[in-house]
């Protein structure tokens, strides 16, 4: 389902769609910059350069002009906001995500409500301007291999996550020493290889606790030997505990009714 709040140019609009889980939006671009906030479930962001995981705790900023593709996982809601190139509230030319606390949560859904005029929304999305330039930059990037043997070890690391693949054992499966396996890591993506693997496994969970694995589940099918150092992990990672996570991605529903916003 898909709401216009005002009829308004795409890059001044403020919209929400409800999408199912597993839905796809094929490589495009926009003419503007957007804003991409889900108020429930998990919406992943892949660039050319980077994938990204979009949940309730962060949006995602995607400046004009750049390509990118969506997968949905678990029932998510979206919602999408135009600003033109000449007064943007975020002056970053590469796709950037920003952590949204809960009043900043609720200016983004209640900016996008259906059938807000377009003098109201336009005072919401003036506050949301001022609360983006005041947000922190908290970052799940998982960025692309170039190199076809760090390609080659990053889909053999990915394939089995519960699996503790070492560097020595990738070294021997992709036709690349230790030595040349360790620097493109760095090279690459900046970080080592253990650095990468555990933003990997992080990046999974989300999306399995976002389908409705349980939090050990989920620790578990992304190679963690116990639920605590999985908690702990995570936790340190994306901001909130997993438990959490998983509740605030689940929500769709409930908020929907509490709102009155569903049909």
């Amino acid at each position: 389902m898909s709401q216009n709040s005002h009829p308004l140019p795409p890059e001044q609009s403020s919209t929400w769609d409800d999408h199912p889980a597993g839905h796809t939006i094929d490589r495009h671009r926009h003419p503007f910059h957007q804003l991409i906030y889900v108020s429930s479930g998990v919406f992943a962001v892949r660039t050319e350069e980077a994938a990204w995981v979009i949940s309730s705790a962060r949006a995602m900023w995607v400046p004009a002009g750049t390509w990118h593709q969506h997968r949905v996982y678990g029932s998510s809601r979206v919602h999408t906001f135009g600003f033109t190139t000449d007064d943007p509230p975020l002056h970053s030319d590469t796709p950037t995500m920003v952590s949204v606390d809960l009043f900043l949560r609720e200016l983004l859904i209640a900016c996008s409500e259906p059938g807000l005029p377009a003098e109201e929304a336009g005072r919401i999305k003036a506050v949301i301007r001022d609360r983006l330039r005041r947000s922190h930059v908290r970052p799940l990037v998982l960025p692309a291999p170039r190199d076809p043997r760090l390609a080659r070890a990053c889909a053999l690391t990915e394939e089995d996550l519960t699996q503790p693949r070492t560097i020595t054992w990738l070294s021997r499966h992709c036709s690349a020493s230790e030595r040349t396996l360790t620097r493109l890591f760095r090279t690459e993506f900046g970080m080592t290889y253990p650095q990468w693997r555990t933003t990997v496994r992080v990046f999974h969970a989300m999306i399995k606790l976002a389908e409705g694995a349980t939090v050990t589940e989920a620790g578990l099918q992304c190679g963690w030997a116990t639920t605590s150092a999985f908690v702990n992990t995570f936790t340190r990672t994306v901001g909130q505990t997993p438990g959490a996570y998983r509740t605030a991605t689940r929500t769709t529903d409930h908020d929907a009714h509490h709102r009155g916003d569903l049909a």
